[in-house]
């Protein structure tokens, strides 16, 4: 089921361009994850979203499967003060996503972004499109999110470590000699 957000913090999208895999058995994908305010109104959607496919792929037994699915967090959708020590992750809920096939990323007017633009960068504000889906087969019942897409909507804080250096964080020092051989 589709599901568009907007206006929502991008973290941990340095698998957004290039896939990558935590575990070294896992299969490469493209990933990023969301941040959402708890008392946002897209929760309430996503959380309906939610429900929907549940029902869908579980029937009468979606409520008491989705009600085990959240305990043992196999959502998409998660609290994010359970990953308190994460910038951006506390007083939010998140939203993981991820793909096997490249999403496209694209700007404020709808052109498309490479890594080398240095944006989206962890922080910052995206509108992103996902599709939902209930995961039910040998590896079990789950609620994922697969990551369609991502647009850059602002700049926000960047988290720690995440923007990469621009021509404006350094000083022109052509001129002035101040450059390696300064240092021998």
């Amino acid at each position: 089921m589709q599901l568009k957000l907007k206006n929502v913090r991008i973290a941990f999208c340095q698998n957004l361009f290039t896939a990558g895999s935590i575990n070294a058995s896992d299969k490469p994908k493209f990933s990023s994850t969301f941040l959402i305010p708890k008392d946002d109104g897209q929760i309430a959607v996503i959380k309906k979203t939610i429900q929907d496919v549940a029902k869908e792929q579980w029937g009468t037994k979606s409520e008491a499967i989705l009600k085990e699915l959240v305990a043992a967090g196999k959502i998409c959708l998660r609290d994010g003060d359970t990953k308190a020590s994460y910038d951006g992750f506390e007083g939010n809920m998140f939203i993981s996503s991820s793909s096997v096939s490249a999403p496209g990323v694209f700007d404020k007017d709808r052109t498309e972004l490479t890594q080398k633009d240095g944006r989206p960068y962890a922080g910052c504000y995206v509108n992103a499109a996902l599709d939902i889906w209930a995961q039910d087969n040998q590896f079990g019942k789950r609620i994922n999110a697969t990551l369609k897409g991502v647009q850059f909507a602002a700049d926000g804080d960047a988290f720690v470590g995440s923007a990469p250096a621009t021509a404006d964080d350094f000083d022109d020092i052509s001129d002035t000699g101040d450059g390696a051989e300064d240092l021998l």
